[in-house]
């Protein structure tokens, strides 16, 4: 692929959390891995209107192309849960993913400065480096829980940063800014010349305050981006969309010309339908993750040092400390071998002795993942005893 980012599919790096799941994710019987809610079926998606997703309607729906911006119904859905701020409109794709790529393709040059809270799943900065720019992480430090500082965001902003891109609920550490805190990073990026690019696919999945108002109520420069994979337990429809100041949708419709065009109409039918009933889909689900999150923080704290695990703020996702290990990658590798359970090395984060964990899952699901985790810590540790491992 040419164009905005690159001269060639080399230009693009390489997505380290794909690559390991690739695979494995077809081969776990057991997957406490996922970012995301555990997925619903068709058949709940349509028990909760028949009427809407009956045979007829799906018998009269007409297979041709779809709006550049979207389905009208889709958008207008999602319009009404994000509630966009004046001059910004909703435009659907296929997945966040599509959304990242044309927003990083319209607005970055090379050498163009990009600042990215790091650790960052790998759209959200190699899209950067792809289109030439050079990044200057926003540390989500370790020590501090990930819990985002806003005067680490201070030291790295500059006259010549073209973009912040934040993802809050973060992704996988599950820190968060607070209500107060996104009216600081806010008023940050608004007093400098920067573009905000904003994260919200984790939006819905808070834990210890309200879900974060759409950030373009009160910025201009803001592009933000949702998806139906995270909260809502239907990655397979691969649906996102971004809310995009209006001034710049004519050039993503550009770009994407030549990528997508456009979406199916039997998926944004389908998806309408889940936006129009986003809280019966999301509640459950998040209700269920709040109580194996607290599962999850009585295990780490049973561990007896073993495993230091900060508290996630949002999301679905704990990433622990695995204190005895340097890299737990070939922990993660005997946990799939020897147990059948799929979870996420910290390597593919950049933080090698931490596992992501993902705890929207059915509660026996978690509890044999945890299981086989201590299992296996406490094979290895009577391993080095003996003097065998």
């Amino acid at each position: 692929m040419t164009g905005p980012l690159g001269a060639g599919p080399q230009a693009l790096p390489a997505a380290p959390l794909e690559d390991w799941l690739r695979e494995r994710y077809f081969q776990a019987k057991t997957d406490i891995s996922s970012s995301g809610v555990h997925n619903y079926t068709f058949g709940e998606l349509r028990a909760l209107d028949p009427a809407l997703l009956g045979t007829r309607e799906l018998d009269e729906l007409m297979f041709r192309d779809g709006p550049s911006l979207g389905d009208e119904r889709l958008r207008a859905a999602v319009a009404a849960r994000v509630r966009p701020g004046p001059g910004h409109v909703v435009m659907t794709t296929h997945g966040s993913s599509e959304a990242l790529y044309l927003a990083f393709a319209a607005l970055v040059r090379p050498g163009d400065e990009v600042v990215v809270a790091t650790p960052a799943y790998h759209s959200l900065s190699g899209l950067a480096t792809a289109a030439g720019a050079s990044l200057r992480p926003w540390p989500l430090r370790p020590e501090n829980g990930f819990a985002p500082d806003l005067d680490d965001l201070r030291a790295v902003l500059s006259d010549r940063t073209r973009l912040v891109v934040v993802n809050f609920p973060h992704n996988p550490s599950g820190a968060c800014v607070d209500p107060r805190g996104r009216t600081e990073l806010l008023d940050l990026v608004a007093n400098s010349q920067a573009v905000l690019l904003w994260d919200g696919a984790f939006t819905d999945l808070v834990h210890d305050h309200p879900p974060l108002a759409e950030p373009s109520q009160d910025l201009d420069r803001v592009l933000s981006f949702g998806t139906l994979s995270k909260a809502y337990g239907l990655p397979g429809l691969r649906v996102g969309w971004c809310v995009v100041p209006q001034g710049l949708v004519s050039e993503l419709v550009r770009i994407r010309d030549y990528l997508t065009l456009s979406l199916s109409p039997l998926v944004e039918r389908v998806a309408a339908v889940a936006v129009e009933h986003a809280d019966a889909l999301i509640t459950p689900r998040l209700t269920e993750a709040r109580h194996n999150r607290r599962r999850v923080l009585e295990w780490a704290a049973a561990s007896e040092g073993a495993i230091d695990c900060p508290v996630p703020r949002g999301g679905v996702t704990a990433f622990p400390r695995f204190t005895a290990h340097t890299d737990v990658t070939d922990l993660c590798e005997r946990l799939l071998a020897r147990h059948g359970v799929l979870v996420v090395p910290g390597r593919v984060f950049g933080q090698a002795d931490r596992m992501r964990i993902g705890f929207s899952c059915p509660r026996p699901e978690l509890e044999r993942g945890l299981a086989a985790i201590s299992e296996e810590l406490g094979t290895h540790a009577r391993g080095r005893r003996r003097g065998t491992g």
